[in-house]
């Protein structure tokens, strides 16, 4: 799964220690990772970087989605610290899995947010008295403007138009 996201040098390890049982439980578990081809893995929480860690986060839970009968999967932002192609492959790597269960993503990348096939939008609106969160489902035409919107901003023009049409294969 790695590999597919352009980690092809990467080993993982797992390590798991007994302890004494508590609240906790009887394991401890360490993920242990190299990135780089020649170097010692080392703990993923202290040497990986945001896009490293959301990658190996997408691809345990992708091979969690792959062998539970789960019937739904919730990635909130799981490709925070990517962009470009490797934010295309995660959603790829999602859209794969939605084949099985259904897939909740929650992100702010375009190249993720083409992928699902409902786009809903979560927004905020203020009162004097409280901030409430909305949501509503997205039509074609809306989904057209939300991604432009995410592609370039506030001002939508007519090549984010274009390039978000073209994302969304429109």
């Amino acid at each position: 799964e790695l590999s597919f996201l352009d980690m092809s040098s990467i080993e993982f390890k797992i390590i798991q220690n007994r302890k004494s049982f508590d609240e906790t439980g009887a394991d401890e578990i360490y993920f242990l990772i190299s990135a780089n081809a020649g170097e010692e893995p080392k703990p993923l929480s202290k040497i990986a970087s945001g896009g490293e860690l959301s990658r190996v986060m997408l691809c345990i839970k992708a091979i969690i989605a792959q062998n539970m009968q789960l019937p739904t999967i919730i990635f909130d932002e799981v490709d925070t610290g990517v962009s470009g192609e490797i934010a295309h492959k995660m959603g790829e790597m999602m859209g794969d899995i939605s084949n099985n269960i259904q897939v909740i993503a929650i992100t702010h990348l375009p190249q993720v947010a083409v992928k699902g096939n409902n786009h809903l939008k979560v927004y905020k609106a203020d009162t004097d008295e409280a901030t409430y969160t909305s949501m509503c489902e997205l039509t074609k035409e809306e989904r057209v403007e939300e991604i432009a919107r995410m592609l370039s901003g506030r001002e939508i023009d007519a090549a984010a138009i274009n390039n978000a049409r073209s994302l969304l294969g429109y």
